[in-house]
């Protein structure tokens, strides 16, 4: 018998579809495995059983209103939810409840998604108090974060689809350590209205899933756009850059080895494969990610650290520019930003797509080290598409990340389907 915890959210929404299978059917699997293993896992914040089957016996009754009819959605908890407190892992917003959904929530909900609960993060996405989540393959380590429990809640098979955000690495990073397909599309792609400001210029939705099929699937739901350039249709002949980006040096043993056995299976399936260097001014990106991020926080929480004196310290030294960054610096980071974005477009716009790491190595051992966003600021700050593979997992899992120029995040998807059919993932 099949384990319906098991199932991609495009196998349950065919299913589904079919009526070979219900959607109670599938959330009461989900809730059993959620009260089997929250105790190690801890991935939910808020999660109402009798609520959400109520949803899903509505969805039997009723015909199907959208590719999503009947599937549950775990939602990251710093994005607006009207129906359930949005809490962001902050005793000072404990029992918020925003009067409105997010945009993205309600696309979702009318894309026929069941909203199944809400899932930890870090304090407002940033810093501060860490998720209780655990990592799924071993609980001593990190799921990453800020996004900790949307990764380790699809790890896990609690639930097949979730949301997550990301302004350094908080989509890509967990993925990696978790083990789970998650994209951050281009920046603005998707409505950010509607969840926690951290850093506007940068603040993207993300999401995670059980294959790249079931990434496409919310691609659709979002409409995210076409490039007008197709992916080829077999890895034989297709031009991958690898780009080991100008933190290399930061990539531990087991990055290094997914890097090289990935290129090897790609060698073997007959991609043309490139090395990649990002011109000499791009080593300034992530010291202009920091910059830009610490400036665009202080406008984003100038309010908290007014309303609320107990917002925690580090929150109040960004506020207060305890950095000391001046506006010239921010000026040259915004605008060394957007002079590598169009040199990283024409530079990768030879590619079909460009592989490189996704995160260090493993996660860390310990709750309060989340790992380092040191591989995926330059692709977040410069708006580009990332998709994070999970190509490996022994022992425990690396991934490797997808990009492409801005606004190519269809092909990107088409050729992550490519690689992980010849992964076998």
């Amino acid at each position: 018998m099949t384990d319906l915890t098991r199932l991609t959210a495009s196998e349950a929404a065919a299913r589904i579809r079919k009526k070979d299978l219900t959607s109670t059917e599938l959330v009461t699997a989900l809730l059993d495995r959620v009260a089997a293993r929250d105790h190690v896992v801890h991935a939910w914040t808020w999660l109402k059983p009798e609520a959400v089957l109520e949803a899903a016996r509505k969805a039997d009754a009723s015909p199907a209103v959208g590719p999503l009819h009947g599937v549950p959605v775990g939602i990251k908890d710093i994005i607006y939810t009207a129906d359930m407190p949005t809490q962001m892992n902050s005793a000072l917003y404990e029992d918020f409840f925003p009067r409105l959904d997010a945009p993205c929530i309600s696309v979702l909900r009318s894309a026929g998604a069941i909203v199944m609960g809400k899932l930890d993060t870090v304090e407002f996405a940033v810093d501060g108090r860490r998720a209780r989540t655990t990592n799924p393959h071993e609980p001593e380590r990190t799921p990453g974060g800020s996004s900790s429990g949307s990764a380790a809640a699809v790890a896990d098979f609690q639930v097949p689809l979730s949301l997550g955000t990301q302004t350094g690495g908080s989509v890509i990073r967990p993925a990696s350590f978790c083990g789970t397909f998650a994209i951050k599309p281009t920046w603005n792609t998707v409505s950010h209205e509607g969840f926690k400001v951290c850093a506007a210029s940068m603040d993207t939705l993300g999401w995670y899933g059980r294959s790249v099929k079931d990434l496409m699937l919310l691609a659709d739901v979002y409409r995210l756009r076409l490039d007008g350039r197709a992916a080829p249709t077999s890895l034989k002949g297709a031009k991958i850059g690898i780009c080991r980006s100008p933190v290399w040096e930061q990539a531990l043993p087991e990055t290094h080895k997914a890097l090289n056995d990935a290129c090897a299976m790609l060698k073997a399936e007959g991609a043309e494969l490139s090395d990649t260097e990002l011109p000499g001014d791009c080593a300034g990106l992530t010291e202009a990610h920091r910059i830009i991020m610490q400036a665009e926080m202080q406008v984003s929480f100038l309010a908290d650290s007014i309303r609320f004196p107990d917002l925690y310290p580090a929150m109040q030294e960004t506020v207060k520019n305890a950095a000391g960054y001046s506006t010239a610096d921010l000026a040259a980071a915004h605008d060394l930003a957007a002079r590598c974005r169009g040199i990283m477009d024409r530079l990768f716009g030879g590619f079909d797509a460009v592989l490189t790491p996704s995160a260090p190595g493993y996660a860390p051992i310990g709750p309060q080290d989340t790992g380092k966003a040191v591989f995926n600021r330059i692709w977040t700050l410069t708006h580009m598409p990332s998709v994070n593979l999970p190509l490996y997992a022994d022992p425990l899992p690396v991934g490797l990340t997808l990009t492409g120029p801005r606004y190519c995040d269809r092909r990107i998807l088409d050729m992550a389907k490519l690689i992980a059919q010849a992964a076998g993932i």
